[in-house]
């Protein structure tokens, strides 16, 4: 014990070296202070920034102009952008500064098929019927760490405070689709602590393994012989019947699976008419559990489920990997110091509009009776529950086992929603959003400036990841050196409605908001 003490004072000694003289409490305070009152005068932008991308309405791998648009915000103040990163023609990294600490501010940036919602209208009303639209609320995180980022680089500037902030979007978080490429082609080699942001209905931050799951995406594919259907329908070899056998296959499997599995399925090709026997067809599997080894064993019994449909229908299968993500570990002394953070800055006040917009949302989608509105508490911060639960997957998984990294939950969204729903977009540019979006970026504001100017908070992070974190698992990629990102996919989705939906991108030069833009009474309820 008195060795690993002795090592954390050597690596707080080592940082507090490379960042120069020590600044005494009250003066952390009050740069503490001031980039929260910076980030509340920067809420005009905040607001343009949500309203603006959740206009855009794109999908994983085809977020063009949600890309850039916020590059063009960083670049404007100094950032330096690297466009199409591992692989992908909309993913980035936008740094700025000099040394130690390199701090990464992330957020997803995509959103869901069929999702679209006109804001602040409190039952189903899309503005494209049909298309793409931010039923998981990620407009709204990558705004948040652009204010907290403008905010403490003014005072790091004025203050002479060495490090490094480097803004990068979740690409296709939807399809666990890019930040296990970040971190195999080594975006985060040199990155000390990353913030994460994620949007909820409460202000909160944990530590530990979160609850939910791992998962590998995968795509299987079969080949075999066309034939006239109805002419020498004996001559083909069908596709579609092994597509069909090894999703019986894989349902007789869930009898099996241990509790905290799951697994979801869609058809992605089933044919092309029915009169041709279907040469090429194609299924697509999330398999999801709470450790590593399970998730691979789910995987393999997979690729034994599909050979064996293979074999039945004389085809061929060939399988490829579309995104992974590992399960979610995050840093206990990060997120100490930033839940301290939390409880300074504490909940929005929710206006009367706010609370009756919420409870009629919650009404209509027939939440449980516990919902009741916005949140008024914090969340409680608590020790990471003693028995795994299983649920939804993140790929921040994978960058919190490469750095030290916490996810705050920021309250930008209705309690008791569905999720990857319509329901789920319909508060995301309203004034909860804007709000939500400004305590969130106050706290992270303020985060920060702790990592830049406490180095022993920096060291404690490392300390835990080496030592209790990674105490008995090491991290290892699902993607081979070989896997490439599936950027194809959602392509003909955006090309479908991208010219649609241009019609209702945000014009900021016109309208106050975007709720004026559509003309929207905030909230509009059922009559």
């Amino acid at each position: 014990m008195k060795v690993r003490l002795l090592l954390v004072c050597m690596m707080v000694s080592g940082f507090a070296y490379a960042q120069g003289p020590k600044l005494s409490a009250k003066k952390i305070n009050a740069l503490k202070n001031e980039a929260s009152e910076k980030v509340q005068a920067d809420a005009k932008r905040i607001q343009v920034m949500v309203d603006k991308v959740f206009s855009f309405a794109e999908l994983g791998f085809q977020e063009y102009e949600t890309s850039k648009y916020l590059t063009g915000i960083l670049k404007e103040n100094g950032f330096k952008i690297e466009m199409g990163i591992a692989g992908m023609p909309t993913a980035w990294t936008a740094t700025w500064g000099s040394g130690k600490p390199l701090i990464a501010l992330g957020s997803d940036v995509d959103c869901i098929p069929k999702a679209s919602q006109k804001p602040g209208v409190a039952y189903h009303d899309p503005i494209v019927e049909g298309a793409p639209g931010h039923g998981e609320g990620h407009n709204a995180g990558t705004p948040l760490n652009i204010a907290a980022a403008l905010a403490v680089k003014e005072i790091m500037e004025r203050e002479k405070i060495p490090g490094t902030l480097m803004v990068w979007p979740g690409i296709a978080e939807e399809l666990v689709g890019a930040k296990a490429y970040y971190t195999r082609d080594g975006y985060f080699d040199n990155v000390d602590i990353c913030l994460f942001t994620h949007v909820g209905s409460n202000l909160g931050v944990s530590y530990g393994a979160a609850s939910g799951t791992g998962l590998i995406s995968v795509e299987y594919t079969f080949e075999g012989e066309s034939a006239h259907s109805a002419g020498t329908p004996w001559r083909g070899r069908s596709a579609a019947d092994a597509v069909e056998l090894m999703s019986i296959g894989w349902q007789y499997q869930r009898e099996h699976l241990e509790p905290l599995q799951r697994s979801h399925s869609i058809i992605t090709n089933g044919g092309d008419q029915p009169n041709v026997v279907p040469q090429k067809a194609s299924i697509w599997y999330y398999f999801r559990e709470i450790t590593y080894p399970n998730i691979m064993n789910l995987f393999e019994n997979g690729n034994r489920i599909a050979e064996g449909a293979a074999k039945m229908t004389n085809t061929t299968v060939t399988h490829r990997t579309l995104g992974t993500a590992w399960p979610r570990h995050f840093n206990k002394p990060v997120a100490e110091a930033m839940n301290e953070n939390i409880k300074v800055v504490g909940l929005p006040q929710w206006s009367e509009k706010d609370q009756l917009f919420a409870k009629a949302v919650q009404k209509e989608v027939s939440a449980k009776e516990e919902y009741d509105g916005m949140p008024t508490k914090l969340d409680e911060f608590k020790e990471p529950d003693k028995e795994p639960r299983s649920g939804g997957s993140d790929d921040i998984g994978d960058i919190s086992w490469k750095v030290p990294t916490v996810t705050m939950r920021f309250p930008s969204n209705i309690p008791g929603l569905p999720g990857h729903n319509w329901a789920n977009a319909i508060a995301m540019a309203t004034p909860i959003a804007h709000k939500g979006v400004t305590n969130g970026a106050m706290v992270q504001a303020m985060t920060i400036i702790d990592l830049l100017t406490k180095p022993e908070i920096v060291a404690s992070a490392k300390d835990y990841f080496d030592n209790v974190q990674q105490a008995k698992k090491q991290y290892k990629p699902m993607l081979t050196k070989d896997d490439k990102p599936a950027i194809y996919l959602n392509s003909d989705i955006m090309k479908e409605f991208r010219p649609q939906l241009e019609k209702y991108y945000y014009d900021e030069t016109k309208y106050d908001s975007y709720l004026e833009q559509l003309g929207i009474t905030y909230p509009t309820l059922k009559k």
